[in-house]
């Protein structure tokens, strides 16, 4: 009697269930299913996909998981107002990636200044250590509640260009995108934890000693010059940082 061996999806190429989970994903965030709207049965989309009925079940698990649906006993799958979530593995800006998830995003402009840069931001930044930075802070505000608190340092000739932006209810991305022609690269992020002091958790309306998710990001141009360095605090309690990752040099099972 031989035994069976199961081999592993040919590269590039996802387990069924992640195809179907990826499928409805998508349908969910671009309003195919709206919020509160039921999704097909299991034997709809088990025709749809052309997969068993307990592959539509991972699929479904893992959406409710993510606060993408409801299952409802007896009266099936409803779709969720997406969860506050950004793709950590993209460089976009905040509104840029909550507004297509259905998310109004707001912003409150909390101080522009300018500090001087000192070695660690001077050398993040490849600036002397006496160099002038414009440091802008603001709220961001998802739904109606503040979520982040986002510090972020230019030089100088660039925050004087930026004085006069609407920063109020435009990501800085797009800002230097569209009004000041600066081809945004890549950014080297570092992600960790911290407590929310007073007075953060007076800009965020949360507890003093909060657990907030700290995002540190130096963000280079597309020829390689860093262009700025920012801090992202995020109540940890309202948002999440996702991104998916694959297996390098994957390979067949053997018997």
């Amino acid at each position: 009697m031989r035994r069976r061996t199961t081999q592993p999806p040919a590269s590039g190429e996802l387990p069924l269930h992640l195809r179907v989970q990826e499928g409805l994903r998508a349908r969910l965030l671009d309003g195919t299913y709206p919020p509160q709207s039921r999704l097909p049965s299991e034997h709809a989309l088990c025709a749809q996909f052309q997969v068993s009925r307990i592959t539509v079940r991972q699929a479904l698990a893992a959406l409710q998981n993510e606060g993408l649906v409801q299952k409802i006993q007896g009266r099936g799958t409803f779709a969720c107002r997406p969860r506050a979530a950004q793709n950590v593995s993209t460089l976009q800006g905040f509104a840029e990636a909550m507004a297509p998830l259905g998310h109004d995003v707001r912003n409150r402009l909390h101080q522009f200044r300018y500090v001087t840069a000192g070695e660690s931001l001077a050398g993040r930044l490849q600036l002397p250590a006496t160099a002038l930075l414009a440091e802008i802070g603001r709220v961001r505000v998802l739904d109606g509640q503040p979520i982040s608190y986002e510090t972020t340092y230019v030089p100088e000739v660039l925050g004087q260009a930026l004085a006069g932006a609407d920063l109020a209810h435009r990501d800085l991305f797009h800002i230097l995108e569209h009004d000041g022609r600066v081809a945004l690269g890549h950014a080297d992020v570092a992600i960790t934890s911290e407590l929310a002091d007073e007075a953060l958790c007076t800009l965020l309306q949360c507890h003093t000693g909060s657990p907030v998710l700290r995002i540190d990001r130096l963000v280079f141009e597309a020829g390689g010059t860093p262009l700025l360095y920012e801090t992202l605090r995020f109540r940890a309690d309202a948002f999440q940082y996702r991104m998916r990752v694959d297996r390098q040099g994957r390979t067949a099972l053997r018997p």
